[in-house]
């Protein structure tokens, strides 16, 4: 089956502005000439593609076709730039998925180094990011899952590093006596969301007979608030090093066990069909990656 370019730019331009006005500004054609357009694209596909409101989102078809007409982007201006030919009026999109300590740490670095791209994020847990590259929905991910997602390839990015962190305050109150299965089941911590699994591990790892264990948290998704709300005493939470090295060395923090970090290896995951037209992103993923995450040492030559 094949569509129409026009109606698939039309489809983009409004999920891209959010509206069907925006959307005919852009493509200097009225807004009922978009509307037309995607009420033919609907009758084409047999289902409805967007959910108008303010502003206007895509359907799960609507996605997946939205997707596809990225990827047709993305790779006519690959051609572009490998035939030398005049750049499109504007950027090709990506969407992707990226967890959002990455996000919070390092991978803004990596979008700095490309003026001439633009990304959609979905921001997820890095233990289900690779779900969305699964269902076809981004062109690529940041994930804790080392094995290749089928059709991506797998490369290795570095581990980001975790400290169990709390406010010296929050400490002198719950953990009197040091740490223990005890006070951890009645101390409240932070998470992310439901999928947030950080924290157990940790608990895990170091307090091995708190496994199984669900103590009362605070669910927060956002980075920079774990690190407020741990400074204000709020709770306990795993928090990127690079985050919170400077409040522990300054005393406002403190780490629920000094030195037990959690390392979380990452691997950039991209479609093997998108990777010649995502070169460039790729790139600038990996050396952001070298520069912001923690890398193994390598093993000297003898």
């Amino acid at each position: 089956m094949s569509f129409d370019p026009d109606h698939l730019a039309a489809l983009s331009a409004i999920l891209r502005h959010g509206s069907f006005e925006a959307a005919a500004a852009e493509l200097l054609v009225t807004p009922s000439a978009v509307s037309q357009r995607i009420r033919t694209l609907e009758e084409r596909v047999g289902a409805s593609l967007i959910r108008r409101g303010q502003p206007c989102t895509a359907t799960p078809t609507g996605a997946r076709l939205a997707k596809h007409a990225e990827d047709i982007t993305l790779l006519e201006a690959q051609l572009a730039r490998d035939l030398s030919l005049d750049s499109r009026p504007y950027p090709a999109q990506v969407r992707l998925a990226v967890n959002a300590d990455s996000l919070a740490t390092w991978f803004v670095t990596a979008l700095a180094n490309l003026p001439d791209l633009l990304v959609d994020l979905v921001i997820d847990d890095q233990d289900h990011s690779a779900d969305w590259l699964r269902d076809g929905t981004v062109s690529a991910a940041v994930t804790a899952t080392g094995r290749p997602v089928q059709g991506c390839d797998a490369i290795p990015l570095g581990t980001l590093r975790y400290a169990a962190t709390a406010s010296p305050a929050y400490l002198a109150r719950w953990f009197p006596g040091g740490l223990s299965p005890e006070n951890l089941s009645r101390a409240p911590c932070l998470v992310f969301s439901a999928k947030d699994r950080l924290q157990h591990r940790w608990m895990e790892t170091n307090v091995p007979a708190s496994r199984r264990m669900s103590p009362p948290c605070h669910v927060l998704p956002s980075t920079h608030a774990f690190v407020d709300a741990a400074l204000a005493g709020v709770g306990w939470g795993m928090n990127p090093w690079t985050l919170v090295s400077d409040h522990i060395r300054a005393g406002r923090l403190a780490e629920l066990r000094p030195g037990a970090l959690l390392d979380v290896p990452l691997s950039w995951q991209v479609s093997r069909i998108m990777a010649p037209a995502l070169t460039p992103l790729t790139q600038a993923v990996r050396q952001a990656a070298t520069a912001g995450l923690h890398q193994p040492l390598k093993p000297r030559k003898e």
